[in-house]
């Protein structure tokens, strides 16, 4: 287990989560201001983001561990409301 908190991976994480968000529609793309779904790139986030929780059990401190758990749950929640249509957000994939 890691001995402190690298806030180069919570960064990473934080950003990680933001592209979900964005790929949502929770988010408003920047360069345009509009949102839109793409269920297709948030689920490839989440894969990434479970492989990297699989990958790294047992070697991250408590915060780190605790994030990347709260990044994933609150993910799968919004991927499971976009595929059943319950984010209100137009979908376009």
């Amino acid at each position: 287990m890691a001995d402190t908190l690298d806030k180069r991976f919570m960064d990473f994480v934080l950003f990680q989560a933001q592209n979900a968000g964005l790929f949502l529609g929770k988010i408003p793309n920047p360069a345009t201001g509009q949102t839109s779904t793409n269920i297709r790139a948030a689920q490839s986030v989440l894969d990434s983001l479970e492989m990297m929780q699989a990958k790294t059990k047992g070697n991250l401190v408590k915060e780190e561990q605790e994030f990347l758990d709260k990044a994933v749950k609150n993910i799968v929640t919004l991927l499971e409301a976009a595929e059943k249509g319950e984010l209100g957000n137009n979908e376009d994939a």
